[in-house]
């Protein structure tokens, strides 16, 4: 028996059975590649949905990484420590935002600025107790925890786990007359994705995001970005809502490669009168911000921004798009994407998205459907355009022969 099937058997038997992963056991990763317990060599265009932008086991994360491993990891917010406030500095200055506060996962970020927003509303808007509300898009993809599917159009993530939170209105993504209309004096926020990445790698009309601002100004609600999958240079920008002049949201949410894939680092930034609405013991982690996060994600940051990771996802997503667009085949209904978050959406002839992805696992490629009828290629911001061609010739042959 292979090494894989006996894992995938201790997994089936131990392990919820919340995914539905491809039939690969991976076991090594280093830049674009990773390696299967067998062996065998595959290129990721995945990157953990785009965590790893900077390649798997960057050695330069991996040496600041090992470095705070051997003086401290962790100290809760009880006590101060030497390495977060130099986190706060880089990325609030990165960002531009005037305060944050660090998480571990990316639900956790949003759950914390849902309760900012909230708070901001009562405490500063005036918006009578519990009658505050959020605007979202429709077809978002925030987190999982029970607030968070409260507002998903998803019905699979909601079924099952009432009764759910109350206090969200949904709108087309995209529309801003639809936005306009839905404001109330009880209306705190609007949240929004710049791109929907699981929701299909949906791209908003020109101008959504400087129009959305202007409404969200002149109604005095906080306009509030999850850039968790498309900031850090994925879309060819340092954060996806640069592709607009002018945005700057109210708050920012962030996760994924804020550590490169090491661990689990999250952050809620936002202007400071949003971010004093937080009091001791109103909100906290005993992990967030614990110095080797803190110091990973400085040394993560620091990769993005010196090697120009941005420029790069730019000129290679520009690349790999014309590829793209060039095969003929019948299947391919569109594609579509900015920088190296791109998506191709099949018709239905197709047969759906997974069987495609399973075909190019075979020939050695890495990628996963969503919403069942598009694949989705988001590689490490470190490849080339030799690896490009490499993946573009797999790409090729699968639909030709599929």
């Amino acid at each position: 028996m292979k090494k894989s099937n006996k894992l995938f058997e201790i997994e089936k038997k131990y392990g919820a059975n919340n995914y539905h992963p491809l039939d690969v056991c991976l076991t090594k990763g280093k830049g674009i590649w990773v390696w299967d317990t067998e062996g065998k060599k595959y290129l990721d265009f995945l990157s953990s949905y785009s965590a790893v932008n900077q390649g798997h086991c960057n050695p330069k994360i991996a040496s600041a990484a090992i470095k705070q491993m051997k003086k401290l990891t962790l100290t809760s917010r009880a006590f101060h420590n030497d390495q977060l406030p130099l986190f706060y500095e880089k990325l609030c200055k990165l960002a531009k935002m005037d305060k944050m506060l660090p998480m571990n996962s990316g639900a956790e970020a949003v759950e914390t600025a849902l309760k900012a927003i909230r708070k901001w509303g009562y405490t500063v808007k005036g918006v009578e107790k519990d009658k505050a509300e959020i605007i979202v898009s429709r077809n978002n993809f925030h987190g999982r925890t029970i607030t968070i599917i409260s507002f998903s159009s998803e019905f699979q993530y909601k079924d099952g786990f009432g009764p759910l939170t109350q206090g969200f209105v949904e709108i087309p993504f995209g529309d801003t007359d639809a936005l306009e209309k839905a404001i109330t004096p009880n209306t705190v926020a609007f949240l929004t994705e710049p791109i929907q990445g699981e929701g299909g790698i949906i791209i908003p009309p020109d101008g959504f995001l400087k129009r959305a601002q202007e409404i969200c100004r002149k109604n005095n609600i906080l306009f509030v970005l999850d850039e968790i999958q498309t900031g850090l240079c994925r879309t060819g920008k340092l954060f996806a809502h640069h592709w607009e002049d002018g945005v700057k949201p109210d708050g920012l949410i962030l996760g994924k490669a804020l550590s490169g894939g090491y661990y689990p680092v999250s952050a809620f930034l936002a202007k400071k009168e949003v971010m004093d609405v937080f009091k001791p013991g109103d909100h906290g982690s005993t992990f967030g911000g614990n110095p080797l996060a803190s110091a990973i994600a400085v040394a993560s940051l620091d990769i993005l921004v010196k090697e120009k990771l941005d420029k790069n996802a730019l000129k290679m997503g520009n690349y790999f798009m014309k590829l793209l667009k060039s095969i003929k085949s019948d299947y391919i209904k569109e594609v579509r994407g900015k920088g190296l978050l791109i998506g191709v959406e099949l018709n239905e002839n197709a047969g759906g998205a997974r069987r495609f992805c399973e075909a190019l696992m075979k020939e050695g490629l890495l990628c996963k459907e969503t919403h069942e009828n598009i694949i989705r290629f988001a590689p490490p911001l470190v490849i080339t355009k030799k690896d490009i061609d490499w993946a573009f010739a797999k790409i090729e042959k699968v639909f030709k022969t599929i």
